[in-house]
């Protein structure tokens, strides 16, 4: 259907955002990554709540449901030229979306039982983010791209078996999906994460352009009027 498609499209532009907004935030402008100690890291949850609430929702939740659309034209577009491939990368990208969707809504959760408990008692608000914040990261796939890399990669694989999307494309998602796959490894995950999010941006901006302007049935009924 070209309506899912441009949904699609309007989708993948919005997740290439909104994971640029995310890693702006939490990286250089919060500069969270690098802390390591528990107290800096509530406070810097409780002094910037409004902001670290907003990009959860953004980041996390808001992007699974979009991940959702995308994976669902994604399957439409590809499923005629490679139908199990499609039907594996589209129930790794709705686990994938819910996966962050579980991950955001924890995340704030969380964080505002820690503010409210840091105003009372620091040191359990402290232990507290200690015990919650690992579960936050493994839904949110921290600790190893595998589900996005998965399905970065199966897409790119099945566009190139069914034609329906540039070649150049279906190679950078290889690289990217594979970069997601090895980054599960404990002593790549620092370097390769960074890496898998950088690349999977790209790759989210050329796919919405892509859904955007073009759709398989418009190609080829062009393709045979031309012919007649």
């Amino acid at each position: 259907m070209k309506t899912l498609q441009k949904f699609g499209g309007f989708a993948a532009l919005y997740m290439a955002l909104a994971h640029l907004m995310g890693l702006i935030i939490f990286i250089v402008v919060l500069d969270y990554i690098s802390i390591t100690d528990l107290a800096q890291k509530v406070a810097i949850n409780v002094d910037n709540q409004a902001v670290v609430f907003s990009t959860n929702l953004l980041m996390y939740v808001f992007f699974g449901f979009f991940l959702i659309v995308l994976s669902l034209a994604l399957f439409d577009r590809l499923k005629s030229g490679a139908p199990a491939m499609m039907q594996m990368a589209t129930a790794i990208g709705i686990i994938w979306a819910g996966s962050l969707i579980a991950s955001g809504m924890v995340a704030n959760a969380a964080l505002t039982s820690v503010v409210a408990l840091n105003a009372a008692d620091p040191t359990q608000a402290a232990l507290t983010w200690q015990a919650i914040e690992p579960v936050i990261d493994g839904l949110g796939n921290a600790n190893g791209e595998i589900l996005g890399g998965l399905m970065t990669l199966l897409v790119s694989l099945a566009g190139f078996r069914a034609g329906g999307l540039p070649k150049g494309l279906n190679i950078l998602g290889l690289v990217v999906g594979a970069v997601g796959i090895i980054s599960l490894a404990p002593l790549l995950t620092g370097t390769l994460g960074p890496v898998f999010g950088l690349g999977q941006i790209v790759w989210f901006v050329w796919m919405g352009i892509v859904l955007l302007r073009s759709y398989p049935g418009e190609t080829a009924t062009n393709e045979l009027l031309s012919a007649a």
